[in-house]
């Protein structure tokens, strides 16, 4: 502390950002200011909200980087957040993905829904409300231009063909230009034409009935109904065709709620909710939050924005490097309140959820430090083994961060070192590839490890963790009952029992910690044990090696499907007729 105090003393009175960092020398949050020396004082001085001094609490040390604007402490923050990803910070991160459609850069293209953009040459339109209205938005055009459907070309036509929504490249010529055509008439359609196309579609429609064609006359009139309950569903909300995002936010308890409205071809068709916790300047947080908001590929710059009224206009248009507004009147400024007023009443729905989720987690990882009488465990790790019998041992590993799985840093273990059925063994080479490694890439270790298992399993990992490796990360085992719920846990060398209540939120999380690593080892051990017998039925078969077991494992996936199919379901398999009488022979053998 006395080095902190010392570094404080001398923080100079300029623009910049700084790191906090934790025991690990781990960065925990990065911050900017417009006076580094006045905000970083600020943490440890004066009275703090729960979340500040859980912050506070865990800082260690801390670095700076002076700046020569605020406009570049902005830029600088959100490049530091997004290198070390600070789990204090990762709440500002949008990590939500909105469905576009694309049409691909193919020589014969296809029309898609995607949540990923990328820069591949296609054609992206977007983002939709939902999965629902881009689905049917497709199904539409599906009916209208009649592109390729399928992944590879196959064999012979399909379905499609047949129902008139593919040309059948598969089978017969389709030119470059129609091709072409009907890839421009989708880019018109999506691009507010389908007025246009609706009232050629009504042309149509007239000359056939007056052809006496009345079937053609009806699938024309349907897909102009469907133009009109897929297309007018959206609301217009401004007169001018111009796409914008629109951003307003509100704050409160240290907690703020941004809301962006997505304006495209004049209609509002979707809207971004985001809540995170901040930790000094609510404007500060907002303006990171947008900085960060384009770096997704998802998140298309409009041509232009609006934001509310008492931000620095000039700083976020050249942040963003995009035509920034802040409407003083009309409908522009009706939106602007709009969002605000959705942002107000969006915060006030969370708190209850956001108390009663810090109750289920932080407050909880808090406690569970209490009872077990160590530093707040912020980053559990979990074990489990997974065999049958000893057939096919393996073994899985789960992470918690604050009371929440962090499903990134799960890994699966293959047990390569233990014949038959060894638990305390299996434990042991686990916990020993786990922790080497950890060790060998100097990569932050967990403040608890949890091991599913009563005091054998506990004695087996703390021989690694103590006598080989020289960690003296603490370890728990968590015992089950009869009925395979979390009973007993137990600590210690030698091992004892610690008494929790069960109705507390530590042992509540204790409890789905144990269930999601058995849950995440038992999905593994499935996944290998039926790759096994997949592969292992066709050992003895003239014909069938390792290439083409893959083969067969990825077209069928499980031996019950491969039993079930015919010499024809093989042949799409691209397998040779006599090989697949051979496998069908084995098959019914087994």
């Amino acid at each position: 502390m006395s080095q902190l105090k010392e570094k404080l003393a001398v923080l100079p009175d300029q623009p910049g950002c700084y790191l906090m960092k934790n025991k690990n020398n781990t960065v925990i949050y990065v911050g900017k200011a417009k006076v580094l020396k006045n905000r970083v004082r600020s943490y440890f001085t004066g009275s703090h909200d729960g979340k500040t001094q859980r912050l506070v609490s865990e800082i260690r040390d801390f670095e700076y980087i002076i700046t020569s604007s605020n406009l570049e402490a902005l830029i600088l923050e959100m490049n530091l957040i997004k290198k070390y990803e600070p789990k204090y910070n990762v709440l500002l991160k949008d990590d939500k993905s909105y469905p576009y459609l694309k049409i691909t850069n193919d020589t014969h293209p296809r029309l898609l829904t995607t949540r990923k953009v990328k820069k591949d040459g296609g054609k992206y339109f977007g983002p939709y409300p939902n999965a629902f209205a881009a689905n049917e938005t497709k199904k539409l055009l599906d009916r209208l231009y009649p592109l390729r459907k399928c992944r590879t070309l196959p064999d012979r036509v399909c379905l499609y063909y047949h129902i008139g929504q593919c040309l059948a490249p598969c089978e017969f010529p389709v030119s470059k230009e129609q091709n072409k055509e009907m890839v421009q008439e989708i880019v018109r359609f999506l691009n507010n034409g389908h007025q246009d196309v609706k009232a050629e579609l009504q042309e149509k429609m007239n000359v056939a009935a007056e052809e006496l064609n009345f079937e053609r006359a009806k699938e024309l009139r349907d897909m102009v109904q469907h133009i009109d309950s897929v297309m007018e569903k959206q609301k217009m909300m401004i007169k001018d065709q111009t796409d914008r995002d629109i951003f307003a936010y509100s704050f409160d308890k240290g907690w703020i709620c941004v809301q962006v409205f997505f304006v495209r071809q004049g209609k509002l068709i979707e809207r971004d909710v985001s809540v995170f916790p901040y930790y000094q300047d609510a404007e500060d947080a907002f303006l990171t939050f947008l900085g960060q908001f384009y770096l997704k590929a998802e998140h298309i710059k409009p041509k232009e924005i609006f934001i509310p009224a008492h931000l620095d206009r000039e700083m976020v248009e050249k942040l963003l490097e995009v035509k920034v507004y802040q409407p003083k009147r009309g409908e522009k400024l009706e939106l602007v309140k709009l969002a605000e007023k959705n942002a107000e009443a969006a915060l006030k729905e969370r708190f209850a959820l956001i108390e009663r989720d810090e109750e289920r987690t932080i407050k909880a990882v808090d406690k569970l430090g209490e009872a077990l009488g160590i530093d707040t465990p912020h980053h559990i790790e979990a074990f489990d083994n997974s065999n049958i019998q000893g057939a096919d041992p393996v073994a899985a590993m789960v992470t918690f961060i604050d009371g929440k799985p962090s499903k990134k840093d799960y890994r699966k273990y293959k047990v390569r070192s233990v014949k038959g059925p060894d638990d305390y063994a299996s434990m042991k080479e686990v916990v020993r590839r786990r922790y080497l490694r950890l060790l060998k890439e100097q990569s932050p270790l967990p403040d608890l490890i949890v091991i599913d298992g009563g005091k054998g399993q506990l004695s087996a990992a703390q021989s690694v963790l103590k006598d080989e490796l020289d960690l003296l990360t603490p370890v728990v085992g968590l015992a089950k009952d009869e009925k395979h719920k979390t009973a007993q846990l137990v600590m210690g060398d030698p091992p004892e029992f610690v008494t929790l209540k069960r109705d507390s939120p530590e042992f509540y999380l204790l409890q789905r910690v144990q269930d999601e690593v058995h849950r995440f080892a038992i999905t593994f051990h499935r996944q290998k044990r039926g790759k096994t017998m997949f592969t292992s039925v066709l050992d003895d078969v003239p014909g069938v090696g390792e290439k083409r077991k893959r083969s067969l494992l990825k077209h069928f996936g499980s031996v019950k499907k491969m039993k079930e199919a015919s010499l024809e379901d093989f042949r799409h398999a691209s397998i040779p007729d006599k090989v697949a009488k051979d496998i069908m022979q084995r098959l019914n053998e087994e």
